[in-house]
């Protein structure tokens, strides 16, 4: 678009006029691929697909992001870390985990895995800092004469009441662990309101006039287990109400709808996660670190794309569903006519890279039937075929927003009298002997 535009500047069009022409047409090729030519993602299958291409056809990272979004639900979240096995492999926590562990390794239960683990515990909550024994004296009372362990997940633990808690746990008068909360300010206020209602319980706060020397065992949450290591913490099976959970389900996703950020809306997507589905983790591993880097950065492609898939739906891929969108445009001037060229170069080029000739990939676009806009041209087979049988498809967001993007690119460079970029420089190559001659 660029190009063209430069050459129809030197020509004396006017680059208003051209950018003009250029908003409205990309306006029709996204209004047609959004109402007449994606559709809804229908099937696992479609998912594999996405992630395939989107992963330079590597099958196994494809197969991966499908069973991490099938595991944790459409909504849930999938992380990317490097693994520290070398292997690439899928993990997935069900129940509620955040990035909190252990505020002291006394509490470990599993001196092999450095972990504690505590079945059945009682859960207090609170949005409060403990830093006195009288703080937690009546609470630890009352549990220990209940035998059942203790969680305590609190703005922090520390001084004088967190070696009270050490204490009572290596004497074995009760088993305990303490975590800090996750996150800060109002969203770790949320965090814990979210813990409470998962687990049935009260966020414990002094703002609503609650008092620990007169607790009610109301306050408590429960689950059937939790595990805490160094840097995290895993409730399993919480004994919230499923009424109260799907409420919260609810609103958070009304939340989503409403957020005005990205980074908004991926906070409420990961506490949503909490809820519906958990959390799948995929741990990318490889020989060397540029074997991980590449590999991680396939894997990340490969799950955006496929975010965006279930978010609007697939189209045609291999550039023929702009081959079809472009037939909405009213090519009646300058800017309309340059989208509606560009619209065709993906196609092309993707034939190009496969060794046709640019003649050669005009006339394979020609064979394509407009009525269908199904049909595309498979390489491999070189043969026109129904792209979604064929599993040719490509995220609707990722072509609408690429053109989109392409398009704002170069009209603001079409509008500019003038753009400042690096020009290459002959760099003389720099003489060994220091200016010395041939000095021997």
């Amino acid at each position: 678009m660029v190009k063209a535009g430069l050459s129809h500047l030197n020509n004396g069009a006017n680059a208003v006029e051209i950018k003009r022409g250029i908003d409205a047409a990309i306006k029709q090729v996204t209004d047609t691929i959004r109402h007449q030519i994606k559709e809804d993602i229908s099937s696992e299958e479609q998912l594999e697909q996405i992630a395939t291409i989107s992963a330079n056809n590597d099958a196994e990272v494809g197969k991966l992001i499908s069973t991490a979004l099938n595991k944790v639900g459409r909504e849930g979240v999938v992380s990317i870390e490097e693994s520290k096995s070398g292997d690439t492999y899928l993990e997935t926590v069900e129940g509620m985990q955040f990035d909190r562990g252990y505020k002291s390794h006394y509490f470990v239960t599993d001196n092999s895995t450095m972990s504690t683990y505590l079945e059945n515990p009682f859960i207090l909550i609170a949005d409060k800092r403990f830093t006195t024994v009288k703080d937690l004296l009546p609470i630890l009372e009352g549990v220990s004469n209940q035998n059942r362990p203790l969680l305590i997940v609190a703005e922090d633990v520390e001084g004088e009441a967190l070696a009270t808690l050490i204490v009572n746990k290596a004497r074995g008068t009760i088993k305990v662990a303490a975590v800090k909360a996750p996150d800060f300010g109002d969203r770790r206020k949320l965090i814990l309101d979210d813990l409470a209602i998962l687990t049935g319980g009260q966020v414990f706060s002094t703002d609503k006039g609650m008092r620990l020397d007169k607790f009610s065992w109301d306050w408590f949450g429960s689950a059937r287990s939790v595990t805490i290591t160094k840097d995290q913490t895993t409730i399993i099976d919480g004994r919230g109400e499923s009424e109260s959970i799907q409420a919260r389900i609810e609103e958070l996703q009304q939340q989503i709808e409403k957020a005005k950020t990205p980074f908004e809306q991926e906070k409420l997507q990961e506490r949503l996660a909490k809820f519906v589905g958990g959390v799948a983790i995929v741990h990318v591993g490889g020989n060397t670190e540029t074997e991980i880097k590449e590999k991680k950065d396939r894997v990340e492609d490969a799950l955006y794309a496929t975010k965006a898939a279930i978010e609007e739906g697939i189209v045609p891929g291999g550039g023929a569903a702009l081959i079809y969108a472009r037939e909405a445009i009213d090519r009646s001037n300058i800017g309309a006519e340059i989208v509606w060229k560009a619209c065709g170069k993906p196609f092309e080029q993707i034939l190009v890279n496969a060794g046709f000739s640019p003649t050669e990939a005009q006339m394979v676009g020609l064979q394509l039937d407009l009525t269908n806009t199904w049909l595309g041209y498979n390489i491999k087979e070189e043969v026109v075929v129904n792209m979604k049988e064929a599993g040719i498809i490509d995220p609707a967001k990722v072509t609408r927003t690429a053109l989109e993007n392409a398009a704002s690119v170069a009209g603001t460079i079409l509008l500019t009298e003038c753009v400042i970029v690096d020009s290459p420089e002959n760099k003389k190559e720099s003489d060994p002997m220091g200016g010395m001659g041939g000095m021997f």
